[in-house]
């Protein structure tokens, strides 16, 4: 309830396996922006006070700690426990120019079992929202301001109330699997780029070649998620094609992500990270797991890294379904951790399978493609460019697009209407063709290409199966403004989907650019990787 005493939401707790609490908060009706929320430790709302909600008693604290910041010895608790959270917190509710706000967040620091850190126990607890946010860095002692909403934390009498089911609406979804033909020179010559530039072939006969990176020394290493293996190759004349490949690395689990940095090798799997060193020859030596127990990949297995402009490595963990409520929270993620696997936690949230994800070379900010959910018709959901925030959160399975409700599913909202849910996930920067599957992208930082290009991205879309007509099977340059933002993608190269779209010879996977500035984008059915150059006035 409010300071009126009028009811303003709902939170439901729940213990789940591993002594984890989780709440599930809805609100209406309050002031627009952030707010603090908190647990304290006495279930006594009283908003007839002098000092409404003051009753509520302090912050719940069963380990001494206070607010958030540095650990000092006076905040220590009796089982060792320091103060690197305020014990109550659950960060900052967001609400929305409509006063509607959600939450959904975890802790371990109390419990809904019996015993001395239950919060259930005697009189109970009570769950606070202050007017303010809390601004953790600068104010280390919270500074939330007063205190606008309180209630009281305890057993359910009955079972909690489920929202009414939305109407499942229904939808014609296509099957159309373009048939694969094999390469050939002819067909090469058949894709389209823009004037002056030109593909050719860097290496052939590969299989399933992925992601790609470039070692200190410019051997080009190629992931063969196939074969669980890293493939290294050298183009030791200079001519624009492979002519030297060894094996880097074998036995690694459908390994797809590959990043260098200060000397070292990460790969990532579908349940691992590895890390490891790279010998004189070129090969991979040392392997060890740096990050295991990742969340079963299932539909979507191929695991994206990257280290960001903070040194800290980034995971892309997709969804392991179409549509569906995940088991692990980890799931439709992008995670982070330092490189040595410590430190471990989700950054983004609602992310069905951003594989495709890279950092401005000016703004440091993080862009990243994420794929649409199947089966919800030739035309939607559209594959998404989002820029992605700490915390942020995009949506699936609730919604798509512009934060429009998925409607097509058999689910209840998550604790308030699909409409006030989606209003509070972030809206995508740009849309693309439904289905078209994007897979990664870089930023062009060379010279090779025309100026109007350079600081422009280029995404691969592997391709649908479930349009007709088909879309994807191509390269999309985006082109970004002076601010860095993005503003519109067009196809840069295409043709690899022939005969009226009945049939392909070739789903693009990985791209990377060269030392000279051309870009090459490696195709994963026939195992070619493309090489794309501007060869106009040489």
């Amino acid at each position: 309830m409010n300071v009126d005493g009028v009811e303003v939401g709902v939170a439901s707790f729940t213990e789940v396996e591993g002594g984890t609490v989780t709440v599930s908060l809805s609100v209406e009706g309050l002031p627009e922006g952030d707010h603090g929320i908190h647990v304290h430790s006495v279930g006594v709302c009283d908003p007839a006070g002098e000092q409404p909600f003051t009753t509520a008693g302090p912050h719940y604290n069963p380990t001494g700690g206070m607010h958030h910041g540095p650990p000092a010895p006076t905040e220590t608790g009796p089982d060792g426990a320091d103060s690197t959270a305020h014990a109550g917190d659950f960060g900052n509710l967001t609400v929305g120019a409509d006063g509607s706000g959600l939450l959904d967040a975890a802790t371990a620091r109390f419990t809904l079992s019996e015993g001395p850190r239950s919060v259930v126990d005697t009189d109970g607890s009570a769950i606070v929202i202050h007017e303010n946010p809390d601004d953790l860095e600068s104010q280390p002692t919270g500074a939330s301001g007063g205190r606008i909403v309180c209630g009281v934390i305890a057993p359910p009498t009955s079972p909690p109330p489920v929202p009414p089911a939305p109407e499942v609406l229904t939808v014609e979804g296509n099957v159309l699997t373009p048939e694969q033909v094999p390469f050939s020179a002819e067909l090469l010559a058949q894709l389209s780029v823009p004037d002056g530039f030109e593909v050719t072939v860097f290496a052939q006969g590969l299989d399933n070649p992925r992601s790609m990176a470039f070692g200190a020394d410019g051997t080009l290493y190629v992931t063969e998620p196939a074969g669980n293996s890293v493939l290294g190759l050298r183009d030791t004349d200079g001519d624009g094609q492979a002519d030297e490949s060894f094996p880097a690395a074998a036995g690694l689990p459908s390994v797809h992500g590959i990043v260098f940095h200060d000397g070292r090798v990460y790969l990532a799997g579908e349940k691992a990270v590895w890390a490891g060193d790279v010998a004189e020859n070129g090969e991979f030596t040392g392997i060890e797991i740096i990050l295991d127990n990742l969340p079963d990949g299932d539909q979507h297995f191929r695991r994206t890294i990257g280290i960001g402009p903070d040194g800290l490595l980034y995971v892309s963990l997709g969804s392991s379904c179409n549509v569906c409520i995940e088991t692990s929270r980890e799931n439709a993620t992008i995670i982070r951790a330092n490189l040595d696997g410590t430190g471990r936690q989700t950054f983004a949230s609602g992310l069905r399978n951003t594989n495709g994800f890279v950092w401005h070379p000016e703004t440091d900010e993080l862009w990243g493609w994420d794929m649409g959910s199947d089966f919800r018709g030739d035309d939607q959901p559209p594959d998404e460019l989002n820029l992605i925030v700490q915390d942020g959160n995009y949506g699936w399975p609730y919604c798509f697009g512009e934060q429009q409700a998925d409607m097509y599913g058999p689910y209840v909202s998550p604790g308030a209407t699909f409409a006030q849910y989606c209003a509070n996930t972030l809206a995508p920067a740009l849309t693309y063709t439904a289905h078209a599957s994007p897979i990664q992208q870089i930023f062009y930082t060379g010279d090779m290409f025309p100026e109007d290009m350079r600081g422009d991205a280029f995404v691969t879309f592997r391709g649908s199966w479930n349009r007709d007509p088909a879309s994807g099977y191509e390269v999309v340059r985006t082109d970004y403004d002076d601010n860095g933002q993005p503003v519109s993608a067009e196809p840069f190269v295409s043709g690899w989907l022939i005969d009226e779209g009945a049939g392909h010879f070739g789903r693009v996977a990985g791209i990377v650019m060269m030392e000279d500035g051309s870009l090459l984008i490696s195709e994963d059915t026939n195992g070619i990787i493309y090489r794309v150059a501007y060869t106009a006035g040489t």
